[in-house]
């Protein structure tokens, strides 16, 4: 399979996405470790 720039744009701009939308509902001061057992909540 050939990766297109599209194709990583469009990825890009999903997982931005959901970083920011993770960042929104927790908001900062947590460890790394909790936005990134959310992170994965989110992309599942």
């Amino acid at each position: 399979m050939r990766i297109s720039k599209k194709y990583l744009s469009d990825l890009t701009y999903t997982l931005l996405g959901c970083c920011i939308n993770v960042h929104k509902e927790l908001g900062p001061g947590l460890l790394e470790n909790v936005y990134h057992q959310c992170l994965i909540e989110e992309l599942k």
